[in-house]
């Protein structure tokens, strides 16, 4: 028995079908290429941060033959064992023994070899060992910034001569920089390091979360939960929208004529910036804290209420608990952007060179965008690596404390 043939309004329904079918299938295939875009250039991101940062945990280090008992140094081995060692090394002419000692092993144009970080290194070793000052030795020292880029990279004839001539004596070998991770700020790109730096972004960001978190959390409890519906509160919400989308920059403007030119608090302190970032961030939080409040189920608050609970007791017992993931959600996006922020902290003077860490909140101190942004400003070639290498220090940093707050937010997580 033959079937009957498909009708006008039948083949009209199929096509209209295949349509929709076929609109899904371009609609994943969008989505497909639009993760796969992203995840393209997030490899490339990481991949070129990583071929030009990851040396800069690294550096070379020269042996050279060091003779302090017939040098110039007027240093006693016994006053290196006191409690003013380090000054005293510090006040001492280290620079000028090892452009000597280095002329003489390796000819007149080693006299740059070493830098800053030899001098440094030097003064740790005869602070460890004082009897180096009574004999001849044999010492590994970090080379110059113009050594070292000779001998990872291309760079003039002269510095790939010295380079060439300290391989065939085998005086040249590659460490792991520690000096990176424990130093601060320096004009030697060899002796820099992103410790100081380190330390003011964890400051500023605690003082950024102690402030913008339990104030922005509180704002919106009492928005959602106890503000009456008037043009007032209309009003403030209004303006909380609109401080989430202002330029970051504003707030660092207006740090600078409230906390530094009205309060007069320290320049360049953590407690600045922490301040000024929380005016930033705390918006954010109320807007996720809001969301996430109205998230809670009604019969919550009716079941609290039923037994007897009170409005306060309803809120901050029952409600607040459930909304925190949602409320920690918000600050993780919050904090983010806070951490990498640089505009509104070179607003109020944390671009200062820094050449020690911060033991306080109120003391002079940058953070690592900051850092980042005046390294990659420099035109010695040797803060080119030590950029990417802040710039993986800082991507490393971020994440540990997002994954601190992911974990808190998990860990409070309720479902219902």
């Amino acid at each position: 028995m033959s079937s009957a043939p498909q009708t006008l309004p039948g083949r009209t329904a199929d096509a209209r079908v295949r349509k929709r079918y076929a609109a899904e299938r371009r609609f994943r295939l969008a989505g497909l290429f639009a993760v796969g875009l992203s995840a393209a250039f997030l490899a490339f991101l990481l991949f070129t941060m990583a071929w030009k940062g990851l040396s800069g945990f690294t550096n070379f280090e020269a042996s050279v033959p060091l003779d302090f008992v017939g040098s110039d140094l007027t240093l006693d081995p016994a006053s290196l064992r006191g409690p003013e060692a380090r000054d005293l090394v510090a006040s001492a002419d280290l620079e000028s023994v090892l452009t000597q000692a280095a002329s003489a092993a390796y000819g007149d144009e080693a006299s740059e070899l070493f830098g800053t970080a030899a001098v440094r290194s030097l003064g740790r070793q005869l602070v460890a060992d004082p009897d180096l000052l009574n004999r001849r030795a044999t010492l590994w020292l970090p080379v110059g910034s113009a050594i070292d880029v000779a001998a990872k990279h291309d760079s003039d004839a002269a510095s790939e001569r010295l380079v060439d001539r300290l391989e065939a004596k085998d005086a040249l070998r590659r460490t792991i920089n520690t000096d990176f991770l424990s130093e601060s700020d320096a004009t030697d790109p060899s002796a820099v390091g992103v410790w100081g730096a380190l330390k003011g972004s964890f400051l500023t960001i605690v003082v950024t979360i102690l402030l913008a978190f339990p104030v922005g959390v509180l704002a919106a409890v009492y928005l959602e939960e106890f503000a009456a519906r008037n043009r007032w509160t209309d009003a403030i919400e209004v303006s909380i929208n609109n401080l989430a989308a202002v330029p970051s920059i504003i707030f660092g403007l207006l740090g600078l004529a409230v906390f530094l030119n009205f309060m007069h608090l320290p320049r360049s302190a953590p407690l600045v910036g922490g301040l000024t970032l929380a005016l930033m961030t705390m918006p954010v939080i109320v807007i996720a804290g809001r969301n996430a409040i109205k998230s809670v189920p009604p019969s919550i608050r009716d079941a609290a209420l039923g037994v007897g609970a009170s409005k306060m007791q309803v809120v901050f017992h029952h409600v607040l608990p459930l909304a925190l993931p949602g409320i920690l959600t918000g600050t993780i996006i919050g904090m983010a952007r806070a951490l990498g922020e640089t505009a509104p902290l070179l607003m109020i003077g944390m671009r200062a060179f820094i050449a020690a860490p911060p033991s306080g909140v109120t003391e002079p101190a940058t953070v690592l965008p900051v850092q980042i942004f005046l390294w990659s400003d420099e035109v010695n070639r040797g803060f080119v690596e030590k950029t990417s290498a802040a710039i993986i220090v800082l991507l490393v940093f971020m994440l540990l404390m997002n994954g601190l707050a992911i974990y808190l937010r998990n860990r409070f997580e309720r479902r219902w």
